[in-house]
Parts: structure tokens; sequence; C-alpha cells
């Protein structure tokens, strides 16, 4: 039996903390060492990069990383693994091997994988698919030292080591589920150590240390970070980022659907949390892809309201500016938020924020005609008129598109550090994705008293989002408060609590083994976060939100 497989992350986001490559390198033995670059918005702003300059389209983060990082791992005897080659794998993958040779590293062995491209079509900037980990796996197994990837899942940087660590083959879907699952809790980088996390009060994580996961050969694992960091990883950190951007109880990927539903999470002593029991299924028959295009431009004036009359004042701003635009924009929205407080002891605190933001295919609806409106107001309308900033001239905004496709229209194909070209075959068995038989509740409470109070004291949430959708993942850290959860919130009381929600599909999915409930909400987010057509477009705080409104909570548990 081999042991146990080491891989670590570095990277949730293209932007993440740029010292973690070293960090991870010099601080514990790893076998491993991924780093997860895309997201949507990232293909987008990849997308623009390539416009301006064919050449570009990868990070040029993780290059200026790989100046230090390169000659760490080559030391170490520790594999790259990262998707940071976006829409150009190759390109990037030859700056490696042109970095490597400036370093006195001519040994390295780079190669990347490539495929997930489509056909563009017209009016988009992007067409990619989410590929899989078997083209890493045929890199890693070729001897390469670095794989760069394009558009692959981010569960795939580590599914794709483990297969070629164990050899696993590609219908092991119990193995290859387990990987998957241990994937999705490393792919968000410090997420996983006490980043974003909702009693970030009980622990220090003023610098979380980023995840390792420890993989076995069944396809078991242990979640943990290297020693002396900072964060803490326990059965909370970790259930809260396997609800993060999921939905029902089927995970889906392009090799294999994990059963959310089977995941057992224990504790395995400090920082260590095991995770067993994964089971996994084929992978559906159609393969996801992403598009991005511009869908427009955008801008914003945000008007500062201070002191008395706040709702007047902003019914005559807005009167005012309506007025005044020459040229209406497709769409104008505003928002005000009462920030303020009665006799406030700070000018800001007695202020309150007027937000309008407007959309146009035309540049010049959006421009000048909107900023300059609002400027011409700043001595004739409501007393202590300002803004938070400069209105600008607008920007263009994106938005990304979900889309399914034959496995068999791409060419998934792993290009070994030879150079040779080596094409991935798609599945052989797929099964189309049905929603899982609802499991049964638990035991109620038995009735007692109980006291208005915010939700969050006695559950977690983290959201996110998908495209358009979000995603709410709430759990319980108690068995007691699990038997309260799982009958008190209920789709129908979600949308009470969180009244933007009112008139859209929401979905509630019930997880017993991680004492969770798993929330979708369609359409909340519009076009997607590159369109930023709601206040927090990627829905990051939906969960806080959530975890802030009151409701009748038995005593017992608070």
């Amino acid at each position: 039996m081999r042991r146990p497989l080491r891989i670590g992350n570095a990277s949730g986001f293209y932007g993440d903390r740029f010292d973690a490559v070293r960090e991870m390198l010099t601080g514990g033995g790893l076998d491993v060492l991924t780093a997860d670059h895309l997201a949507e918005l990232t293909m987008l702003i990849l997308g623009r990069d390539r416009l301006k300059d064919p050449g570009l389209g990868y990070s040029r983060t993780f290059l200026r990383q790989m100046e230090e990082g390169l000659g760490l791992a080559h030391d170490r005897g520790v594999r790259i693994v990262t998707n940071a080659g976006g829409l150009n794998p190759a390109g990037l993958a030859d700056a490696l091997r042109a970095l490597a040779r400036r370093l006195g590293l001519p040994g390295v062995r780079v190669a990347h994988v490539e495929g997930d491209q489509l056909p563009v079509p017209d009016g988009a900037l992007t067409a990619n698919a989410y590929l899989g980990g078997a083209g890493i796996t045929a890199c890693l197994r070729a001897g390469a030292d670095v794989v760069v990837t394009g558009r692959v899942t981010d569960a795939a940087l580590v599914s794709g080591p483990a297969a070629w660590w164990f050899g696993w083959g590609p219908e092991e879907y119990d193995r290859l589920a387990g990987a998957v699952v241990a994937g999705h809790v490393l792919e968000c980088g410090t997420q996983a150590t006490g980043g974003n996390y909702a009693f970030f009060t009980r622990h220090d994580v003023r610098r979380p240390g980023f995840p390792v996961a420890e993989l076995h050969e069944d396809g078991s694992a242990v979640i943990t970070k290297h020693d002396g960091t900072g964060g803490v990883v326990d059965t909370g950190t970790v259930t809260a980022q396997l609800l993060y951007e999921t939905a029902g109880a089927r995970y889906a990927g392009p090799d294999v659907t994990a059963r959310l539903d089977t995941v057992r999470l224990d504790p395995d002593g400090p920082d260590r949390v095991r995770i067993s029991g994964v089971r996994g299924e084929e992978p559906p028959p159609t393969l996801k892809a992403g598009l991005t295009r511009l869908g427009g431009w955008r801008n914003e004036v945000v008007f500062v309201l201070t002191g008395l009359d706040v709702e007047a004042k902003a019914r005559l701003v807005r009167e005012q500016l309506e007025d005044a635009l020459t040229v209406r924009p497709a769409e104008v929205r505003w928002e005000l938020a009462r920030t303020d407080r009665p006799d406030a002891g700070t000018e800001e605190t007695a202020s309150a924020l007027l937000r309008l933001v407007v959309r146009d295919a035309d540049p010049d609806a959006v421009g000048r005609a909107v900023s300059g409106a609002a400027v011409e107001l700043a001595l004739g309308s409501y007393p202590g008129f300002h803004v938070t900033a400069p209105p600008g001239k607008g920007a263009p905004y994106g938005v990304f598109e979900a889309v399914y496709v034959d496995p068999g229209t791409v060419t998934h194909t792993a290009v070994l550090p030879d150079g040779e070209r080596l094409v991935v075959p798609p599945p052989v068995r797929t099964r189309p994705l049905e929603p899982v038989p609802r499991p049964p509740l638990p035991d109620p409470l038995p009735d007692g008293p109980v006291r208005r109070a915010p939700l969050g004291l006695v559950a977690g949430a983290r959201s996110g989002d998908k495209g358009g959708d979000a995603n709410i993942g709430v759990w319980a850290p108690t068995d007691a408060a699990w038997r309260w959860l799982a009958h008190a919130l209920t789709a129908d009381r979600l949308r009470a609590l969180l009244p933007e929600t009112d008139g859209l599909p929401v979905h509630r999915h019930v997880l017993p083994n991680l004492r969770a409930l798993n929330f979708t909400v369609t359409g909340l987010l519009g076009e997607g976060v590159a369109a930023q057509a709601r206040f927090d477009p990627q829905a990051k705080a939906l969960g806080e939100w959530l975890r802030a409104r009151h409701l009748d909570i038995p005593e017992a548990l608070l």
C-alpha cells in the first residue's frame, strides 16, 4: 500500500496571498503543491488581457511567484499543479521553461493540459469547458515536475495528482469522489483554516495558514495545515467549506459525481479532521462549460445623505438627476442604505448612502451623461450634498453563462514534458443527475420556552455564487441544534428572513451527516458577479445576513 499523498494548496483565487507559495514549500513536508487561480470573473479578466496581447491570458502573478518557488519546489522534490494557465496554458508552460533555464534549473520538466477552449460564439469573449483531472494524472505519470492547466474543475487539482499517486483507474468512483471532496475543501485556501468563518471570534484567525490534505489510498483524507501556522482546522471550518458553492447531495464533476450526503467528518487530533465514507457515482453525460461576454457599460454614483430628512433628501436628488438625464440608460437602479443613526456622535455615523447604478449597451448613455448630471447638482440639491468619489466615465461589465456540452466534442489533451500529445478519452460510463431521495429528518426538540434571538447564535453559515445563483450553506454545531434547525429553517422561512429572495426559486437540500442545510436561490445575482447587479454581487455575506436575522429559538440552545 502506498503511503498517503500529502498535498497542499497555496492559492484560492487570482490575487491570493503572494508569499503563500514560499510558506507552503518551506513550512512542512509536501508531495504536491496546488495553486487555484481561476473563477468565473477571472476568465473574463484574462479574456480582456488577451484582447490586448494574444500572448497573455494566464496568471502573471503565478509566474512571479515561481521566481522563488520553482527552485524551492525542485530542491524539495515537490510537484506543482496549477490552473494558472487560464486561457493560455501553453504560453505559461513556455514561460516557466524559460524561467527554469534562467534560474539554472534546466532539469525542471513542465507539462500542460489543454482542450478546454471551445469555439467562441458570436458576442462572447471566452468559452471553456470544465475538464477533469485525468490530463493532470497523465502529465504526472510522464514525469512532469510542473503541470499547468487551463479550465479544469478546482477539485481536479487534487483528484488528478491522487489518481497518479495511487494508480487509480477512471472507474474507481468512491476513491475519486473522496479526492474530489478533499479537493473542494482545499480549493479556496484559507477558507478551510478559519478564514471567512462564522465562528471566527473563537480562534486566532488573523493570518490563517493554508490547508494540507493527507490523502489515503482508499479515498479518505485528513485535512490539516503546517505546524505553527495560524488559523484553525476543525469540523466546523471543514463543514463550512464543504457547503461553499455547492447545491444538492450530488456534487457533479467531469470524472465522478461525489455524494456529499455520504461524507463523514471526525476530529483526528489538533488541527486535524478526517474525511471518510465518501461514495462516488458515474459522472453526468454532459460537461459543464462557461461562457463570458462583455454585457455592456456600467456607472455608479453614491450620494451621502447626512442628518435629518434622509428620505426626503433621497427623493429630491433622485428626481433631480432623473430629470437631468437627456438619455435614460437601459437600467437605472437606486438603493438607499440607512447606515445613519439618530443623534450620532460622528458625521459618518449620521450619514446614509444612496447608490445609483446605471447600465446600458451604449457607453455614452452611462458615461458623461450620468456623471455630468450628478456633478452639476452639487450646489443646487439637498443640504450637505456630496458623493463618496467623483463620478467616472463608466466601465465595461461582464456576464457569465453556464452551458452544457457533449464530452465527445472536447479534445482533452495532456501535452507531456517531451512534447508528446496524449488525448484523454471521455468517460465510458455516465449517469444522469437526479435528486437523491429526501432523507428523514431528526426528531424535533421537545416543546419548551423560546427566545427571540439571532440565528447565528446556534448555527453557522457560508454563502457564495454560481453564475446568477446564490447558495447558502447552514450547519448546526451540535446534535440538539440540528434537531431544531432541520425543522425550523424551511425554504419558506428563509424567504421570510431574507426578503430579497422573495419571488425567486429557493431549493433546500438536507445533509444529515454534516448536520447541514444547503439552499440555492436561483437568479438572485442576475447575470453573475461580473455584472455587479447586486450590492454583494458574489453573495459572500448572504449567509452572515441570514445569521443576523432573529427568530424564535429554544432557550435550551442559547
